[in-house]
């Protein structure tokens, strides 16, 4: 086997990060934009001593779970990897991803049921970030997420993931910022206003909070990019306030530390349950409120099912969304957070929902739990993606009185983070998946721990 040469295989699943995975001669190939039982002819683009990579150059015969993409920019725009396969066979390729990940990184032979879909598979996207840059020659300001495995940003109008307001509202500021000497951000030279649109939108009553994120340090706010706010604001009945936010660094990373709300209201409101929540363009919150519902209710209804009077510790807690959600079920909440507007937020939602039996606390979920002398019923870990140091699940072991509840979106520090619990004696009850982020290798697990 050498680099450019070709073959025809037949795509035998989909691994980690919903690469295809087929074998010549017991020897592991790995294949980009398949589905599993497809037919196809590759031309191999990278051999190591463990696997080799290829692409497609032809697909010979179609797998009877592929179909045509509903969103015509599916094969350009790197947002919807998934989206050529049938629904259900996604959940069914998530749930072996998220059985052989537990196995292999976890040493976890457990069931895994099948994923709990989404109640929607389109316009489910409420948190709407998008890159922008300008054309070389006519200057014309171009906004979408960027292709596959590049910075090459493709252009989108019509989006159906989101909410279609999100589309107009994104085309009018693209259409218009120009009028107002607002330029395209360009990465390579660092040049140019206008980074980063991102919306905020409500499920709940579909309001929209918009931020512009600006190459600037935010010492001095242009009068032009002031009516141009202004002017987006009053363009639209629901958008409900116009921000800017300021990020002059060479970076990744789409916001900065600074946000200025210009015009209106600098949140939008959203429900989970029956509990209010106030979101900024800074805040962590579920993309996907509607399937994010259907956790809080299954961690909800867990709680209901095995305690009376709970004492619960949420920790990584964002805007203390889980803990607020179950003090209706518990004696005590307590929530641990160290994003400090995140508990302000939390505080403000707390007293918007009435509710008096919980304590919210801004710090290290590390270091707060090493501080911790209360044991509790039940101790919910949400961390990021990157999972939990040892330190924390030292912590969570010793205050849980019974049960921690892990709720991840990576099934690999996930797997890794259960290996360590049940190393100090702890077992897995239960891990069950949650699509949160159709038609993408993404998938929320909720796992059940016996301490």
């Amino acid at each position: 086997m050498n680099i450019g040469d070709n073959y025809i295989v037949t795509i035998d699943k989909l691994g980690n990060l919903c690469v295809g995975l087929a074998k010549i001669n017991d020897f592991l190939v790995m294949v980009d934009d398949v589905c599993p039982l497809d037919k196809v002819k590759i031309e191999i683009t990278k051999l190591t001593k463990n696997y080799a990579r290829a692409k497609v150059v032809e697909l010979l015969e179609s797998s009877p779970y592929r179909l045509k993409p509903f969103c015509p920019m599916q094969k350009v725009c790197g947002a919807c990897q998934l989206q050529f396969i049938d629904y259900d066979y996604q959940l069914e390729i998530k749930r072996q991803v998220v059985k052989e990940t537990l196995k292999k990184i976890g040493a976890l032979d457990i069931d895994v049921p099948m994923p709990v879909p989404s109640p929607q598979i389109k316009n489910y996207r409420h948190k709407i970030q998008y890159p922008i840059t300008e054309t070389k020659n006519s200057k014309r300001i171009i906004a979408g997420y960027y292709k596959n495995k590049t910075h090459e940003i493709v252009n989108i109008k019509y989006c159906p993931i989101q909410p279609e307001i999100c589309d107009e509202i994104i085309e009018y500021i693209k259409e218009t910022a120009p009028k107002f000497n607002i330029s395209g951000y360009r990465e390579k030279s660092h040049k140019g206003d206008l980074r980063h649109i991102v919306i905020r939108n409500s499920a709940y009553n579909g309001n929209n909070l918009v931020a512009l994120v600006l190459n600037s340090d935010g010492s001095n706010i242009s009068n032009n990019v002031i009516d141009f706010c202004n002017v987006i604001y009053n363009k639209f009945d629901k958008v409900t306030g116009v921000c800017v936010n300021f990020n002059p660094k060479k970076s990744n990373v789409i916001l900065g530390d600074f946000t200025k709300c210009v015009c209106g209201k600098d949140y939008i409101e959203e429900k989970i349950l029956d509990k209010t929540f106030r979101i900024t363009a800074q805040t962590f919150f579920q993309v996907n409120p509607k399937s994010a519902e259907n956790i809080f209710k299954y961690v909800k209804e867990y709680i209901i099912n095995n305690f009376k009077n709970a004492s619960i510790l949420d920790a990584y807690a964002g805007i203390s969304a889980f803990g607020i959600c179950l003090s209706d079920e518990a004696k005590q909440v307590v929530t641990i957070e160290e994003n400090k507007k995140s508990v302000e937020l939390a505080i403000l939602s707390s007293k918007l929902n009435n509710i008096s039996n919980i304590e919210i606390h801004c710090g290290d979920a590390g270091e707060y739990l090493d501080n911790e002398k209360r044991k509790f019923n039940a101790v919910i870990l949400d961390p990021p993606r990157k999972g939990c140091s040892e330190k924390s699940l030292d912590r969570a072991y010793d205050l849980s009185k019974g049960k921690i509840i892990y709720v991840s979106c990576n099934p690999s520090t996930l797997a890794r983070d259960l290996k360590y619990l049940c190393q100090k004696g702890a077992k897995v009850e239960s891990v069950q998946p949650f699509d949160m982020f159709c038609h993408t290798y993404h998938i929320e697990n909720v796992a059940i721990i016996n301490v």
